[in-house]
């Protein structure tokens, strides 16, 4: 009778035990996922997919937890379709919390490359952020960024245009300006390794130069091939200190988007005019690519010392020349 009592107690024990281990893996039990992924529920997912899935991104310990959780609680169907920034730092009702409250959800921006920081700034109004904050920040480097980021610390720059690197991000809906903003600041952080800073010392460059030259590559020509071929023009006109006449600068100044100026814009007065001003100007007049930043970087050599383009979208065309006369037929051929 004694044995008997013993083992039902033990047998009770352990399944307390049990339910105790169970109940606190359901509550209070981590993924092993530490950084903060995007993770994105769609449309017509359904309960145990999104279970499955938080479990292969490594967001909870196990899907049956996550299952049990979302059952007792009364959260079946309950979680919205939308893409939301967790990790495995969460626990289960963290992340239950975040996947049915739509004001969790994270905010989609694309920016494309060259955009101008007050490009950007139009964009983040649009969806809700501080706009005015942000391009208030950009045009006015706090001197924290400087202290933050070494490449902002080295150069003169008085804006961070050229720095806030496109891309596609997800923000938070609370996300400040400064917040924003660093975050486009370490992602250029990240993308400049340790190959591309020795490769522009070794050419005796600095990276605010880079950026500027890019910028402008950005600005004028859409593929890579056309990229690395008139940067290698640019640096041509550089090293004879030629005027690198580019009427990207141009439209930097006239807010515009078109491919050829007329002679009384050419000279207008401005330090951003390379029609008039040889060498770089102040500063970058948008925010490049990687693909830009690269064909800087790495150029292609050639013997042209002109080009153009002209047409729009997938029609837009570059011309290239070595003479000046060949330049002209280029224009004519263009009807520009």
């Amino acid at each position: 009778m004694r044995k008997m009592v013993f083992s039902l107690a033990l047998l009770l024990i352990l399944l307390l035990g049990g339910l105790f281990y169970f109940r606190n893996q359901v509550y209070y039990s981590h993924g092993a996922e530490k950084q903060v992924v995007i993770f994105e529920v769609k449309k017509g997912d359904g309960n145990g997919l999104i279970a499955a899935n938080l479990e292969n991104r490594k967001l909870i310990s196990s899907k049956l937890y996550f299952y049990y959780y979302i059952y007792t609680n009364h959260f079946l169907n309950k979680i919205m379709p939308g893409s939301y920034m967790l990790s495995g730092n969460l626990t289960i009702p963290e992340i239950v919390h975040a996947i049915t409250n739509p004001e969790a959800q994270a905010v989609k921006i694309t920016f494309p490359e060259g955009l101008t920081a007050q490009n950007m700034a139009t964009l983040l109004d649009k969806n809700g952020f501080d706009g005015d904050g942000f391009l208030q920040l950009a045009n006015n480097v706090p001197e924290s960024f400087r202290k933050q980021y070494a490449f902002l610390a080295d150069t003169k720059a008085t804006s961070l245009e050229g720095y806030l690197f496109p891309d596609t991000y997800f923000f938070k809906k609370e996300l400040t300006a400064e917040s924003i903003a660093r975050k486009m600041l370490d992602n250029f952080e990240n993308r400049m390794d340790d190959s591309i800073l020795t490769e522009i010392k070794n050419q005796n460059k600095s990276l605010n130069d880079v950026m500027i030259l890019a910028s402008i590559v950005e600005k004028e020509v859409p593929t890579v091939a056309d990229m690395k071929i008139v940067a290698g023009i640019f640096e041509n006109r550089l090293s004879i200190n030629m005027p690198l006449q580019s009427d990207a600068t141009l439209s930097y100044i006239l807010n515009d988007t078109v491919d050829s100026h007329t002679i009384d814009q050419t000279k207008m007065i401005s330090p951003y005019n390379t029609y008039n001003n040889k060498g770089l100007p102040p500063g970058p007049i948008a925010n490049p690519g990687m693909q830009a930043i690269l064909a800087v970087v790495y150029p292609q050599k050639s013997d042209y010392s002109y080009f153009l383009t002209a047409g729009t979208g997938a029609d837009k065309k570059t011309y290239y020349a070595k003479t000046y006369e060949e330049h002209l037929t280029n224009k004519q051929k263009a009807g520009l």
